[in-house]
């Protein structure tokens, strides 16, 4: 991470001049964004605007044209597939629309799983694992299969698997667009609770309803470049935690 002055909150993510093309079509053209730790920033913009591509851009999922990207103080264009590998496991993580559990796995090895990549012994990572799915209120399914729970419930499951390691960083696309209304807002809460107590989240979305309630900052893309950036509130930052640090953000 980078501060830009003394006493300035971190640069968690900067993209600077950032084009992606795909043959003669151009899906960032000169994007630059900034966000500092504990902000949580909602990008949004109509299909094909770029958005999808700069969460992947973040997330080293795919390298630009040109321009650079950094996060957490890695220029993810000088690393290597397996740096990028190593970069995903341990300062971002990652929730899908989708969800993205494996099957043949139970919750509570789904979220373990992300934790042994890394090196930590099962053991350990069950264990956080465990505790993780407590305070998000679904332990009593850590047996459970993906396929015999709610939509709410695997959301939250992902949630577990992407705070495992301690991310500096939490990308979310579309997270709600899989659920109905009552599960969406729990998630909804659920990034409110997480920005709260300190994490920072870059958040991509149709939905202006998950934008306005869980981002402090709008950031609007079009034809692959921001349009307009708009402040909804103060950053978590801003004010400090709210309820310690029970999900283990900081630690």
């Amino acid at each position: 991470m980078t501060t830009d002055h003394e006493g300035a909150r971190p640069v968690v993510v900067r993209l600077g001049g950032v084009h992606k093309e795909y043959g003669d079509a151009k899906a960032l053209d000169g994007l630059s964004l900034e966000i500092r730790k504990g902000d949580a920033v909602a990008v949004m913009g109509p299909s094909g605007c770029g958005k999808s591509t700069l969460l992947n851009m973040v997330a080293g999922l795919d390298r630009p044209t040109a321009g650079t990207v950094e996060v957490q103080g890695h220029d993810l264009g000088t690393l290597t597939e397996t740096g990028l590998a190593l970069f995903r496991r341990r300062d971002v993580g990652m929730i899908f629309q989708f969800f993205n559990l494996i099957d043949d796995l139970p919750a509570l090895d789904n979220v373990a799983l992300a934790a042994q990549l890394t090196g930590v012994s099962a053991r350990q990572a069950r264990r956080r694992a465990l505790e993780l799915l407590d305070e998000l209120g679904i332990a009593d399914r850590r047996d459970h299969y993906p396929a015999t729970l709610s939509g709410g419930e695997r959301q939250r499951v992902a949630v577990a698997r992407a705070l495992m390691n301690r991310p500096a960083l939490l990308l979310a696309d579309e997270p709600t667009g899989a659920l109905d209304s009552r599960a969406g807002e729990q998630v909804m809460d659920l990034l409110i609770d997480l920005n709260q107590i300190g994490q920072t989240l870059l958040i991509v979305t149709h939905d202006p309803h998950l934008a306005t309630r869980c981002a402090s900052r709008l950031v609007e893309v079009a034809d692959g470049r921001v349009a307009r950036e708009t402040t909804l509130h103060e950053s978590a930052a801003g004010h400090g935690p709210l309820r310690g640090d029970p999900l283990g953000v900081s630690a």
